[in-house]
């Protein structure tokens, strides 16, 4: 298991392109998803995030409405004042909470000052277990993400191995 973060954005940086085609060979290959939730959960709770909270210092965190007015609501703010203080537009023009130069807006060290009431994506992520559609429509996500989280980053190389996946060395990732 790996969790130092430079190694981690050395290794998923030049694992780019090895991992867009494991992505593509998934969506062409069988798999049992059940299989792959439960790998992901097993790597998931090996992992401390409060530890790391590289997430919250490199990924912009995006909003549905709800995750709003629920925000607006915790913090007792009314909903116009909490999105001139907390949203911004991402680069996609959605709604995005605020980022400082340490990260998100809400974070404090590597702890979430609004943890109880975070969004919906902060919930779910870094989506390898939890998330919206099976595995393989999130997998796009994945390869950034295998960048700076130690949970996306060992979860892909623990997919590889279960999958016979043999990548660009024509042999299965694990143990690299």
């Amino acid at each position: 298991m790996i969790t130092d973060l430079v190694q981690i954005r050395r290794a998923g940086e030049k694992m780019r392109e090895e991992n867009e085609r494991f992505r593509k060979h998934l969506k062409t290959h069988g798999y049992v998803e059940r299989r792959l939730r439960h790998i992901g959960a097993e790597i998931e709770e090996q992992i401390d995030c409060t530890a790391c909270a590289n997430c919250c210092k490199v990924a912009a965190v995006p909003l549905l409405e709800r995750d709003i007015l629920n925000l607006a609501k915790a913090m007792r703010l009314p909903l116009a004042k909490f999105k001139a203080q907390y949203v911004e537009q991402g680069e996609d023009g959605e709604p995005v909470l605020r980022r400082t130069p340490e990260g998100c807006v809400f974070l404090s060290g590597n702890e979430c000052t609004i943890y109880d009431s975070r969004p919906s994506n902060c919930v779910d992520f870094p989506h390898v277990v939890r998330g919206e559609g099976r595995i393989v429509t999130r997998m796009w996500e994945f390869i950034d993400r295998a960048c700076y989280c130690p949970i996306v980053f060992n979860a892909l190389d623990a997919f590889k191995a279960e999958t016979g996946f043999s990548g660009a060395s024509g042999k299965a990732t694990r143990g690299r």
